[in-house]
């Protein structure tokens, strides 16, 4: 013989297990979402932090560029990178690091 009270607790305990699922799930995708922003974060830092400590490096360098407005400094740079010399020396440090990286690989 059916009985409604025999199905309503077998579906309450259905209800109850796909609930739990579900917040499993939900906890899952935002460890997820967590994770993803946590790298986003640390490539901004990264990337802060490499701009900041080579901005000092050029003004322990060339003390006088502090005086230099942002237009002055960046006209200076973009002038002294396209000189053929320093875009070959540029290349030069680029490739021994490319190569010195593959080395290191092995």
């Amino acid at each position: 013989m059916y009985e409604p009270s025999t199905e309503l607790k077998k579906l309450e305990i259905e209800k109850a297990g796909a609930e739990q699922q579900l917040m499993r799930e939900q906890h899952k995708y935002q460890r997820l979402c967590n994770r993803e922003q946590y790298y986003k974060k640390r490539e901004r830092t990264a990337r802060a932090h490499r701009l900041i400590t080579r901005g000092a490096a050029v003004e322990s360098v060339s003390p006088l560029v502090k005086v230099l407005g942002e237009v002055e400094f960046f006209t200076l740079v973009e002038r002294i990178f396209s000189m053929p010399e320093v875009k070959g020396m540029v290349m030069e440090a680029v490739n021994a690091h490319n190569a010195a990286e593959q080395l290191g690989g092995d």
